[in-house]
């Protein structure tokens, strides 16, 4: 406990020098941990396999094992995201407001960094970079809690990342990685608001929920992604088509990834059987309704297993795998609600030809990032360009949908006087 401790009483006194960096220190800093993982790939990919090793010795699933894996293109992403976040500009120091009251006082809004900002993540070692460089360029300093599936890639990446940012004369602290993957420490680390200022959990609805409630720190909630595509009776159907095949088999162990298809029963019979056809080559097992589960049958021969009748459990699960629940209403009304009943605030997205509709989807539709004729994948930090993302919130105070830089900012208020008191 110690350990812990120290952690995150280190992390917050760097946390107020990182506050005071001006933004050519912090890109120089950014550059250079860049260059340093692209320079010690070799280093990162053998102790990647050794977290793969214990993965696939585990039976760790393909979704969860195409997290875990590093690759020279994946490292190569992870430092272009470091360059990136340095090209942007810093919210720090930025002056949102600044307004003369009657009394002559100048009461302006300022941004200023979080302070040390912790975030519990699963298998996904590309969020070791993309948390240090946002909330370096932001002036946190970060404390990092990963998974036991990803120790040794988590730690060898913040080892470079350190060794990078010392020659150039930071504090190694700026980041700091909690080795002991243990559940005790993961429960202590959550009370330790004395030291931490913010919390963000990612990974999966378990993590999330235990984090949610039992931290004493502030959370920002990030959410699993039971995503829809609801094909209305208007829509293109090559459109159509195209848009759930990216994002469903684009690549399935994502939270911005299709999970489910909501299609009007208008266009049941005529659309189904040439998308399950393409559904099943990509080998995307097809839990359908009775409508879908007809109007697939004549495809499903050739394909053996990969149509199956859902039960009310698919209608809200995230799969994140080669599954596809399929919906059919009557509706834009039923295809509204069964999408807000279902969904975990994340990304929606309709397909239709009327303007009408699309704009009653936009205003209607509970959730983070609702698209009209557009995949739900695009639900991103870089695509959005906000440079590389902190995770995609799926609550709605203070940050929602992918969180870059202002995300990370906090405010005060400065004022300025020439001698007022208050009467």
């Amino acid at each position: 406990m110690m350990e812990l401790t120290e952690i995150c009483r280190m992390a917050k006194e760097t946390s107020r020098m990182i506050g005071t960096l001006d933004t050519g220190m912090k890109n120089k800093a950014l550059f250079a941990a860049a260059d340093a993982l692209v320079q010690k790939m070799d280093e990162l990919l053998r102790e990647n396999e050794k977290d793969m090793e214990r993965g696939r010795a585990r039976g760790m699933a393909g979704g969860l094992l195409d997290r875990l894996l590093l690759t020279p293109a994946r490292i190569g992403q992870m430092a272009d995201g470091l360059r990136a976040v340095a090209g942007l500009d810093d919210p720090i120091g930025e002056v949102i407001s600044m307004k003369k009251r009657p009394n002559g006082l100048m009461i302006g809004l300022k941004r200023v960094p979080l302070g040390v900002v912790g975030i519990i993540y699963e298998a996904r070692p590309n969020v070791t970079a993309d948390a240090f460089g946002l909330c370096f360029k932001t002036g946190n300093a970060v404390i990092l809690k990963g998974g036991s599936d990803a120790v040794s890639s988590n730690a060898a990446i913040v080892a470079v990342i350190r060794d990078a940012i010392a020659a150039q004369g930071i504090p190694g602290e700026a980041v700091s990685l909690i080795e002991d993957t243990s559940r005790e420490t993961a429960a202590a680390f959550m009370k330790m608001n004395r030291y931490v200022d913010v919390l963000i959990p990612r990974g999966g609805a378990g993590l999330i929920h235990a984090v949610v409630n039992q931290a004493t720190i502030p959370v920002i909630e990030t959410g699993t992604g039971n995503c829809h595509v609801y094909v209305d009776e208007t829509a293109d159907f090559k459109m159509a088509a195209e848009i759930i095949l990216n994002a469903k088999t684009q690549r399935i162990s994502v939270c911005n990834a299709c999970e489910s298809l909501v299609i009007h029963k208008a266009v049941v019979d005529t659309f189904v059987p040439a998308l399950a056809e393409r559904l099943f080559e990509k080998n995307v097992e097809l839990r359908a309704d009775e409508p879908v589960y007809l109007a697939a049958g004549n495809v499903s021969g050739k394909h053996p297993g990969l149509l199956k009748r859902a039960v009310e459990a698919d209608w809200g699960t995230e799969y994140l795998d080669y599954i596809l629940s399929a919906k059919t209403v009557s509706s834009l009304e039923e295809a509204i609600r069964h999408i807000n009943r279902y969904n975990t605030g994340h990304s929606e997205t309709i397909v239709t030809e009327n303007y009408t509709h699309a704009q009653r989807f936009l205003d209607e539709i509970d959730a983070a990032c609702v698209y009209v004729n557009a995949s739900t994948r695009f639900s991103d930090g870089a695509e959005f360009g906000l440079g590389a993302e902190i995770g995609i919130s799926t609550q709605k105070l203070h940050a929602r949908g992918p969180m870059g830089l202002g995300a990370l900012t906090s405010t005060k208020y400065i004022i300025y006087g020439n001698g007022q008191v208050r009467p």
